[in-house]
């Protein structure tokens, strides 16, 4: 008989911590230049082919960061800011600006100029979207945590907790007024 305590299953043992993952290390850069194909019917590009290359970019930046695939979870705070016209050449720019266990909001912002002119791009549009990193089976799997290194990385993250708490806050609140009609026998 040894007087050793019994260890403890492997299973228990806790997650071994992810080493973070420096905002640069992941930050891209997505280019297209628009054709008559993105037009909708007022001559200008379709906000949905715009929407399009912003998900390839944060998918991008989002597989990237967390090693892995990663699917859109949500997209919010889509802003059309300037219409985007043939020609232009669209830069979208992405990068992880906060990580939770399993999920990161990614930061988009579109810039636009003519492929034809010098003129420095201008923005046309932003969007916030938070995918999840998922294993083969398509269930979430952990990801690093994002290390801002700049100011501008500190704001974002920061910025992006404030957006987390107002999902959650809003997913809250429509939950318990879908209860409390259920409750009132109301069905929908």
């Amino acid at each position: 008989m040894t007087d050793q305590a019994p260890q403890a299953p492997a299973e228990d043992a806790a997650a071994p911590e992810i080493p973070g993952k420096p905002t640069s290390a992941s930050r891209t850069t997505l280019s297209h230049i628009m054709t008559h194909n993105d037009t909708n019917l007022l001559g200008t590009v379709h906000g949905g082919v715009i929407m399009k290359l912003v998900d390839d970019a944060a998918g991008a930046v989002a597989g990237r960061h967390s090693g892995g695939p990663a699917v859109t979870a949500s997209m919010d705070e889509m802003a059309f800011l300037e219409p985007v016209r043939v020609g232009d050449l669209v830069h979208v720019k992405a990068q992880v600006n906060w990580t939770g266990r399993t999920s990161m909001e990614v930061g988009v912002r579109v810039l636009a100029e003519r492929w034809n002119e010098s003129a420095p791009p201008t923005q046309v549009g932003s969007a916030y979207l938070v995918f999840a990193a998922v294993d083969a089976d398509g269930k979430p799997r952990a990801v690093p945590p994002v290390l801002p290194e700049t100011e501008r990385d500190r704001r974002r993250h920061q910025e992006a907790r404030i957006r987390r708490t107002h999902r959650l806050a809003r997913r809250r609140a429509i939950m318990e007024l879908r209860e409390r009609r259920a409750a009132e026998g109301f069905a929908d």
